[in-house]
Parts: C-alpha cells; sequence; structure tokens
C-alpha cells in the first residue's frame, strides 16, 4: 500500500489555523506535565505513557490503511534524529515544568526562533549577517532578565528549559525538512516509536499508580494531546513555510499566563514582563529580516 507523501502546498491560512491549534494544545501538554509531576509520578514514567499511547493512535490511525508500508522510509536516519530530538525536549520541558512557572518555561521556548537561525548556519549553510546575530545576542538578554542567573530566584531548571528549546529547534528543522518528503503518518510513527521502547524499562522500574480519577484521566489524555498538536505541527508544515508560522508562536504567552495563573497559581513577575517582549522582539525581528532576504527561488527560503 501507498505512504506517498503529500506534496506541500500554499495554503497558509489553513497552515496557520493548524499551528495555533498545536500551540495550544502544547500548552495544555506542559500544563499536564506539571499537573502530573506535582501529583507525585515520575517524569520518565509520565513520557513513556505520553509517547506510547502516541505510538497507539498512530498506528490505529494509519496500519490498516497503510498496512507496513507505514514503516517504509528512505530517510531512516532522519527519522531517528527527528525522534531523538523530540524526546530530548520532552524530557528537558517535562523536568523543568516541575519546578519552573509555565510563563518562565514559555518565554525560554520563545528562543525557538533564535537558535533556528543559529542552528540554520549549520544545518542549511545559510550565512547570518550581523543583524540577525545581533537579535539573538539581544534575545539572550531578555532571556537573562526573565531567569535572573546569580540571583536567588534562579532555579537550575532554568538550564533544561534552555536545552529543550535547543532540541525543540532542531526538531522543527527536520520537521519541515522531511515535509513533503515522507508521510505525516510515517513522521508521526517513528518519532513516537524511538522513545517509547527506549523509554519503556526506565518508566516501569519507576512506576507509580496514580491515586484518583483526575490524575488517571490527566495521565490518559497526556498522549492523545501529544499526538494530536504533532500531528497538526506536521501538517501545518506542509501547507506554510516557518517564516508564515513563526510569528503565530507567540500567541502562546497569552495560553502559558492563563494556565499558570488559573491553574497553579503562579503569576507571572515583574521580570516576565520585561524580559519577554525583548526576546519576542527579536524574534520578530528576525523574521521580518529573513523575509526581506528570502527569494522565491531560493532553497534556504523554502526550507523556513
Amino acid at each position: 500500500m501507498s505512504t506517498t507523501p503529500a506534496p506541500i502546498e500554499e495554503r497558509r491560512l489553513l497552515g496557520i489555523g493548524l499551528a495555533l491549534a498545536a500551540y495550544f494544545l502544547f500548552v495544555c501538554l506542559d500544563g499536564s506535565a506539571k499537573w502530573l509531576g506535582l501529583v507525585g509520578l515520575p517524569a520518565l514514567q509520565v513520557m513513556f505513557v505520553r509517547y506510547a499511547v502516541h505510538l497507539g493512535l498512530a498506528a490505529a490511525i494509519n496500519l490498516p490503511t497503510k498496512g507496513l508500508a507505514l514503516l517504509r522510509t528512505n530517510n531512516f536516519w532522519l527519522e531517528m534524529a527527528r525522534a531523538a530530538a523530540l524526546v530530548g525536549s520532552t524530557l528537558c520541558n517535562f523536568t523543568a515544568v516541575r519546578y519552573l512557572p509555565l510563563t518562565v518555561t514559555g518565554a525560554i521556548a520563545f528562543t525557538v526562533p533564535l537558535i533556528v537561525t543559529a542552528l540554520s548556519v549549520v544545518f542549511l549553510r545559510e550565512r547570518v549577517g550581523w543583524r540577525r546575530w545581533t537579535a539573538i545576542a539581544v534575545g539572550f538578554v531578555g532571556v537573562l532578565i526573565i531567569v535572573r542567573p546569580g540571583s536567588e530566584v534562579f532555579h537550575p531548571a532554568t538550564l533544561l528549559s534552555l536545552g529543550g528549546a535547543v532540541s525543540y529547534s532542531s526538531y522543527a528543522m527536520l520537521t519541515r525538512r522531511l515535509a513533503g518528503v515522507e508521510s505525516a503518518g510515517t513522521q508521526q510513527f517513528y518519532g513516537a516509536a524511538l522513545p517509547t521502547l527506549a523509554l519503556a524499562p526506565f518508566a516501569i522500574a519507576a512506576w507509580v499508580w496514580p491515586t484518583n480519577a483526575v490524575d488517571w484521566t490527566v495521565l490518559a489524555l497526556i498522549g492523545v494531546i501529544g499526538f494530536t498538536g504533532h500531528q497538526f505541527v506536521t501538517v501545518a508544515s506542509r501547507f506554510a513555510p516557518a517564516s508564515a508560522l513563526a510569528p503565530f508562536g507567540y500567541v502562546q504567552i497569552l495560553f502559558f499566563t492563563a494556565a499558570s495563573w488559573l491553574i497553579f497559581n503562579q503569576p507571572p513577575d515583574t521580570s516576565l514582563y520585561i524580559g519577554a517582549p525583548i526576546v519576542m522582539a527579536s524574534g520578530l525581528y528576525i523574521w521580518l529580516r529573513e523575509r526581506a532576504l528570502a527569494k522565491p527561488t531560493s532553497p534556504i527560503a523554502e526550507e523556513r
């Protein structure tokens, strides 16, 4: 049976809508991970359930129509690298949210466009000029304002959150690279299979059963949320280039603030009001600069 990937199409509004839905679901994902951590479930167990459910859904949806052709890929190592980047991001974020407010981890996640620009020098062989390097530096000044290293409010989990942003940046670039090359079903399957197999022995060894219906529900839904969010991202990357989707990622700060304040009673502090706009402005400047430099025939522009 065929697993021919759907071609890249120019349907930006649909791509943007799917991306916004994905961003909301990712906030729900982080909030669920924080909830489960606060009630005492180990991070590796939560990650395992998140990916095991994801894998089960990917298989149930795709195997009946595609059969074992779902597993066929001409880009096996790219799929593995993408899966490894995703699980690295999840491990860092699921651990960091146990100790940091969602507003802080969310603001740090806004460094992804800055990191993607820096990584493009290596992965895409793109030349990054002094203006974008300056924007990257200014953006990380905003991060320093938020996390305040050296102060009594600084928490080492901040470094994990930054590590998660680096891992997710790699995942985003690899997702775009595979868009139109591998089917969404194949990407979903490999993206969940590697972490499920790798995490299983550690999760089973440290397993803690939920104690009430709410915790059971959150644990069960975390995989569904993750699967749906990443399905939306994969499809959105087919309908719109990353340069069109990137600015809308900043809507997440509204979702993160609402979840942090209303669910966990952790309102944003003054440093976030100062630092987050700096990070966001830096990312938006890079987006505008890349749009100005991009050419329709440029392979680099297409890769964005």
